[in-house]
């Protein structure tokens, strides 16, 4: 790795909505990787979600703003921008786009235990280093799936990628912290109407800087 590359945690989802959890292993896993911030990308749509309850983009953007106040936390809409449907896409046009950073795909134990479904998640692996953040429920599954029996070998320490020495890809580290429980689909349970008190107006992307329609869907 070069001496003073930027490197930058990429989080992923649909954030429907974005809460507390998200924020607390983001800054887990920058604090444990040594990372200099953290993206959240804000899924235009997820292949593997249903259309039905998810909330219009500029709802769920500004909910990730929301809760990335204050934090090394930068909320994007880039995927959106680039016009990207799967990861394995995106990932590959930002290590393009930003060829003197280092990114590191931060994932849930739920992620990873369904990575094999996921278009050329080998190739993803192949990208950039993978950091999966424990989850409870779902880190039995997680070590039990076709995506981790190939992964395995290339496990390494988040000491690895702290000091450097890890930054390669494939790579994998398991980072393990006290659980958090809070879920978007428990908060939407809770309140079927959490989108209507979000102002959508003036939202700018947190990367690219560029302005996003109140009404983006």
């Amino acid at each position: 790795m070069k001496p003073g590359a930027v490197t930058t945690g990429l989080l992923g989802g649909s954030f429907n909505p974005a809460h507390g959890a998200h924020r607390r292993i983001s800054l887990f896993a920058r604090e444990a990787l040594g990372l200099d911030e953290v993206w959240w990308l804000v899924s235009p749509g997820n292949p593997l979600k249903p259309a039905k309850g998810m909330a219009p983009f500029a709802v769920r953007l500004a909910s990730a703003r929301r809760q990335a106040r204050r934090a090394p936390i930068r909320v994007s809409a880039i995927e959106r921008e680039m016009g990207t449907r799967y990861t394995v896409d995106s990932l590959r046009k930002l290590a393009r786009r930003w060829p003197k950073r280092r990114f590191v795909w931060l994932m849930g134990a739920d992620n990873l235990a369904q990575f094999s479904r996921w278009k050329n998640w080998r190739q993803i692996a192949r990208t950039m280093p993978i950091a999966v953040l424990a989850r409870p429920g779902y880190d039995d599954a997680a070590v039990a799936s076709p995506a981790m029996a190939w992964l395995r070998r290339y496990r390494t320490s988040a000491a690895g990628i702290r000091n450097r020495t890890g930054w390669s890809a494939p790579a994998l580290v398991y980072l393990r912290f006290d659980p958090d429980r809070r879920s978007a689909t428990a908060i939407r349970q809770a309140d079927p109407h959490w989108a209507d008190s979000l102002a959508t107006g003036g939202l700018r992307d947190g990367v690219s800087h560029r302005p996003i329609p109140a009404d983006a869907a």
